[in-house]
């Protein structure tokens, strides 16, 4: 009896002891430099923010912020798993866009990591719309109007993506299901080489974000059907969005958001998602990202959490339907 009083006094006592520990942790944090890993080429849009970030919570942190590009693998796969295997005490973090969280987990069986299970959300950061758009040579104008020409044409239209699996593939793939029509899938190394033959009429179509489509639709050398969106751009306020043309669920955004690897005190998550928040309200921040077309996301660990979960569930749903699968 004596012993199993002994026992339960002894976890009474770490049970309290452990908010005293996250707490410590969260006030001594952080003690050495934070890396924060980018799973893809450096001069993407995610470096936009990381670069603002790693300045701002350097001189507030008190440590240098270490910026490191490691590409590799199925849609970085390689970075991401690199930080999941990382010490899970907030000085190893990872910058990511939907491909390695949300999308890669849909297609890929073996990934080296569980987004689910290996990561602790903190912050997401921006979110850019996915916009639809053609070769101006296409005779359409409309949605509408580029359903009842693939009908009458089957297997003639070409879409481009910046690759096998990415979000503007499974995007498309999502339209060719809703709309019911035959379209062909061409997948490219990058959004330029994409951009490329989409001006030169070697594809037809393409789902791209805005920052990457605005000049060449400005210069009259793309023509935009609609903002896979339920709200119109700004920037492009005379381009209807899907939602308005009758695909409802017809939606995307490429998106940015900073995770840790699992069991990172919760302490250490609260203070760096304070502090990213805070410096993603700055003005200089938000005007360099309307220059992408691109708005800050705001929220908390757990929004970030429900948002991914939706976000899974969405393109695995896709990428069942369109039987998209890879090694």
């Amino acid at each position: 009896m004596l012993t199993k009083r002994a026992l339960l006094s002894a976890i009474v006592a770490f049970g309290c002891a452990m908010p005293a520990v996250n707490a410590a942790s969260a006030q001594s944090y952080p003690t050495r430099p934070i890396t924060i890993v980018i799973p893809f080429p450096a001069g993407g849009n995610n470096d936009v923010v990381a670069r603002f970030l790693a300045d701002r919570l350097s001189a507030s942190f008190r440590q240098p912020i270490v910026i490191e590009n490691r590409p590799g693998g199925a849609g970085g796969t390689v970075g991401t798993a690199a930080v999941a295997s990382a010490a899970p005490d907030g000085h190893t973090l990872l910058l990511s866009s939907p491909g390695p969280l949300v999308v890669a987990p849909a297609i890929y069986k073996r990934l080296g990591y569980d987004p689910a299970k290996n990561f602790v959300p903190i912050a997401t950061t921006f979110s850019i719309p996915q916009m639809l758009v053609v070769n101006p040579e296409l005779p359409v104008k409309s949605i509408q109007e580029f359903v009842a020409y693939a009908k009458a044409n089957p297997g003639k239209i070409n879409f481009a993506s910046p690759g096998y699996g990415t979000q503007p593939h499974l995007l498309g793939e999502m339209f060719r299901l809703m709309a019911g029509i035959n379209i062909v899938h061409i997948p490219y190394k990058g959004p330029a080489l994409a951009v490329t033959d989409l001006l030169a009429g070697q594809v037809q179509m393409y789902f791209e974000t805005i920052g990457v489509l605005l000049p060449h639709i400005q210069a009259g050398k793309l023509r935009a059907l609609a903002m896979a969106d339920d709200v119109r751009h700004p920037q492009l306020a005379e381009v209807p969005t899907t939602a308005e043309n009758g695909f409802p669920k017809l939606q995307a955004t490429y998106w940015s958001g900073i995770l840790a690897p699992a069991g990172t005190p919760t302490s250490i998550v609260e203070k760096l998602n304070a502090a990213i928040n805070d410096n993603l309200k700055s003005p200089e921040l938000q005007a360099s990202l309307a220059k992408l077309g691109a708005t800050a996301k705001i929220g908390s660990p757990q929004d970030f959490a429900a948002f991914m979960a939706a976000e899974r569930q969405k393109w695995s749903e896709v990428a069942n339907a369109a039987n998209i699968k890879a090694e």
